[in-house]
């Protein structure tokens, strides 16, 4: 089951244009808060109608704009999940999964299925406030899925939740994704989730999908600054690139193969930066420069570390892992060298 949408329109004073594809496959809206992603979900719903464009899941048309086709939300076989998870209080479980399809015996046998899928056996008669937020959520999940479904709408179901929940819900919904074989269309805000759900991410801002491409190119190869910055890279400076080359803040670099010519944005992750202890009996080769550490940041197993350079280069972010920070006992007034390495810079054209 395949899903092709291309649509826009206009929400108060608010413009989008939107082009997605998915292919049974789990395809996450990634961007911040307000960038248009909930409005290209309930577009796809049919709660929003866009003014142009069509959206097509496998063979069916749900709307196009130019013929008129426009099904309303009960006929287009979606699944729709959203934060506040909108059970019904005074039904249990079993008839918040099945209610409208009481009597229809494969709806019991998908439920029958579901329960087991998502661990909610023993619960059928519970209400929902005497259910965690965890298990709520997979009620809510059971519900979109009782139906038969060609595609599933997650609208930031899990944010809600600590994350030892979320974790295990994101394994769930890898699972229910394998097991029934249809796109899932997940919006999320948090940078951590897309790349740990995701096998393809559509990069949203203002309305407009910047990037659409499979997970690791959206994270190595944003194709602007702009989705560079949405997705975390940290290190990002303006320079003008003529032969392979490139200077930063004085500092010469080695660019990557095909890396043009002319005025070009360069990023690299933080985490691709290299450090090394500095030995003034060795002059630091290609790609690097030396600088002291003037800010440090733990999180968890990893360590953001920011550095001046001594006299070239930029200043820049490095994370470590705790067992190489612990090794090479960063700290103090030491000086350091930072590479950067040709391969893991992500060449841009000016925006």
């Amino acid at each position: 089951m395949t899903l092709r949408a291309r649509f826009e329109g206009r929400v108060g004073d608010f413009t989008y244009d939107v082009t997605l594809e998915a292919e049974r496959e789990l395809l996450v809206l990634y961007g911040h808060s307000g960038a248009g992603k909930t409005i290209a979900l309930r577009a796809i719903a049919g709660l929003t109608r866009p003014s142009a464009g069509s959206i097509e899941v496998g063979d069916r048309t749900l709307f196009d704009a130019a013929t008129g086709v426009d099904l309303p939300p009960q006929e287009r076989r979606t699944g729709y999940v959203v934060q506040d998870v909108a059970l019904f209080p005074h039904l249990n479980v079993e008839r918040n999964v099945l209610i409208g399809v009481e009597e229809s015996g494969e709806a019991r046998a998908r439920w029958s299925q579901l329960r087991d899928a998502l661990h909610l056996g023993g619960l059928d008669e519970r209400r929902p406030h005497q259910l965690s937020g965890g298990q709520q959520q997979r009620v809510a999940l059971a519900r979109a899925l009782v139906r038969p479904v060609d595609l599933l709408l997650l609208d930031e179901p899990f944010s809600a939740l600590d994350e030892a929940l979320r974790a295990d819900l994101r394994a769930e919904l890898k699972r229910l994704q394998a097991d029934f074989g249809i796109p899932i269309v997940f919006v999320t805000h948090d940078l951590r989730e897309a790349h740990l759900l995701a096998d393809s991410v559509a990069v949203i801002d203002e309305g407009r999908v910047l990037q659409l491409a499979p997970r690791d190119e959206v994270f190595r190869r944003p194709p602007e600054r702009r989705v560079a910055e949405l997705t975390g890279v940290r290190n990002l400076f303006e320079a003008t690139a003529s032969g392979g080359r490139a200077s930063v803040s004085g500092l010469d670099l080695e660019l990557p193969p095909n890396g043009g010519d002319g005025p070009i944005d360069l990023g690299i992750r933080s985490e691709r930066c290299i450090l090394r202890r500095f030995d003034p009996d060795e002059p630091p080769p290609a790609n690097c420069f030396v600088g002291r550490l003037v800010e440090e940041l733990a999180f968890g197993n990893t360590h953001t570390l920011r550095f001046e350079p001594d006299g070239v280069g930029p200043r820049i972010e490095v994370e470590v892992a705790a067992r190489p920070y612990e090794v090479l006992g960063v700290g103090g007034r030491e000086r350091w060298v930072i590479e950067l390495p040709p391969e893991d810079l992500v060449v841009m054209a000016r925006s």
